[in-house]
Formats: C-alpha cells, sequence, structure tokens
C-alpha cells in the first residue's frame, strides 16, 4: 500500500516562508503528476500546484511568483516552497499523487494534510 506522509506545515507571520514536503513510499514502480491542494475553512480545495513527471509546472493565479513547486523522482518526494505568504493562505495543505504500482496499478493517492497558519 502506498502512503504519503507530508511535513513543514506550522504557524508564519505574514510575510515569512515555509517548505512542505511529501514523500510516497510503498510499491512504487512511478509517480505521474504531483500536486499541492488547500483547503480553508469554509472552502472548497483548490489545486495550488502540480508538476508533472517531466518536471513542467503550473501554479493557481493567487500563488504565482511566490510559491514553487519540485519534486526529486529518486525520493518519490514532492516540495513546495512558500514565500511572502499572506494570511488568505491559511489553509490545510495536501500533497497528491498519481502513482503507479509495480504490478501497473494506478491510481490516485492523497497525504493526510498539514496545517498552514498565517497569523501576526
Amino acid at each position: 500500500q502506498v502512503q504519503l506522509v507530508e511535513s513543514g506545515g506550522g504557524l508564519v507571520q505574514p510575510g515569512g516562508s515555509l517548505r512542505l514536503s511529501c514523500a510516497a513510499s510503498g510499491s512504487i514502480f512511478s509517480i505521474n503528476n504531483m500536486g499541492w491542494y488547500r483547503q480553508a475553512p469554509g472552502k472548497e480545495r483548490e489545486l495550488v500546484a502540480q508538476i508533472t513527471s517531466g518536471g513542467e509546472t503550473s501554479y493557481v493565479v493567487s500563488v504565482k511568483g511566490r510559491f514553487t513547486i519540485s519534486r526529486d523522482n529518486a525520493k518519490n518526494t514532492v516540495y513546495l516552497q512558500m514565500n511572502s505568504l499572506n494570511p488568505e493562505d491559511t489553509a490545510v495543505y495536501y500533497c497528491y499523487a498519481h502513482i503507479v504500482e509495480m504490478g501497473r496499478a494506478t491510481y490516485g493517492r492523497w497525504g493526510q494534510g498539514t496545517q498552514v497558519t498565517v497569523s501576526s
């Protein structure tokens, strides 16, 4: 069973930075797209950033120029560097990965979520 484990959330002041990590483990053959979503209280979950296996990236408009998604394929890990954080970035952040297992089964897997709070 493949699992995604996130780390790096916390409390930060406006203008500060955080780096989120998400490591996949288990019977993994390869990982296609990986991404970060977030869900604020009372709002729907939204895609923040995603990265293909080839390294192509895309971002929601509100984080362009402030957030950077990257991945280390050798470690099956995706990162989200978040700079110039503001209170509107406060949310639970979830990583997502499209997994190809050793047996070639394919499916999406979510991390458990990590809280990011931006407040003075």
